[in-house]
């Protein structure tokens, strides 16, 4: 699908996508680095329900996309990703990157965004995490490799894993949460093009701040965060959630910047309690 000559200079690019389900359609948007799949943790779920599209963004996974971009053409690709499959409405779930879009495309798309579910985001996003050295990256790249041959492999994740940037992302080092990195993460990394991490780290040192501009969007939104997240702060999401109108927020402990991973089963629950709560999101 990732047709490379299916964009101009200043149009839309043709997006791979991961189309699953039937119903009120939810767009979901991955984290940098990242694809689609990255998103299954959701869509798998969701899709029993409604319509999950989870596309490779420009510069991700299929949707190759050679030179430089800004981020504002990730909304340009986005807008006829939704006109392609005549979607006039859709909720938008993002997690890190995927978070910050989707409440771009609502402020971009009001009439289009019933809602938002936002996840390690912040419109003001800001990180501590510390000094990266030398021997992370190595244990890194051990861990991720060994990890990928031999998923959730128990020696592995006590012996380079708990040593590894890894330590940063996830707080709960459980074959769960590595079966999904091994599954998606470094699929995810060797798939994510210079452009799109320069796209990135530009929107970055330019001081990226949507705070003033979150009070025009009027839709509910839900945003979570882990509590440990050295990437994106809980403190920059709970920022966030309270510059949104009408929202819903939860943190939870022990976790980090990858918590989807880490406890799937009782953030599913979160999303299908608020969900009930607010029908209105998923009203056309």
């Amino acid at each position: 699908m990732g047709d490379r000559h299916n964009h101009t200079a200043t149009g839309a690019q043709h997006l791979n996508v991961y189309v699953q389900g039937k119903g009120f359609p939810i767009l979901g948007l991955h984290g940098h680095p990242g694809t689609g799949h990255n998103l299954s943790v959701f869509t798998n779920h969701l899709s029993k329900r409604y319509q999950t599209l989870s596309p490779d963004l420009r510069g991700y996974g299929k949707s190759r996309f050679q030179g430089n971009f800004a981020m504002d053409d990730h909304l340009t690709d986005l807008e006829a990703l939704l006109d392609r499959f005549e979607i006039e409405k859709c909720l938008v779930l993002g997690w890190s990157l995927g978070g910050i879009l989707a409440m771009e495309l609502a402020l971009r798309l009001p009439q289009r965004v019933s809602g938002l579910i936002l996840v390690a985001t912040a419109a003001r996003p800001r990180g501590n995490h510390p000094p990266i050295s030398l021997p992370d990256n190595v244990y890194t790249g051990v861990a991720a490799l060994l990890n990928y041959i031999k998923p959730s492999w128990q020696w592995n994740i006590e012996t380079f894993g708990k040593r590894s940037l890894f330590r940063y992302l996830i707080q709960q080092h459980t074959p769960t949460a590595y079966g999904y990195i091994a599954r998606e993460a470094v699929q995810a990394y060797l798939q994510t093009s210079p452009g799109a991490t320069r796209a990135l780290y530009s929107a970055i040192q330019s001081g990226y701040n949507r705070l003033p501009d979150l009070q025009q969007i009027e839709c509910p939104s839900l945003v979570l965060a882990g509590a440990e997240d050295r990437h994106i702060t809980a403190d920059s999401s709970l920022e966030t959630a309270q510059h949104l109108k009408n929202s819903q927020w939860h943190c939870y402990p022990n976790t980090a910047h990858l918590f989807p991973w880490e406890i799937p089963q009782q953030l599913l629950r979160d999303i299908d309690l608020w969900l009930e709560q607010h029908p209105e999101v998923l009203n056309n």
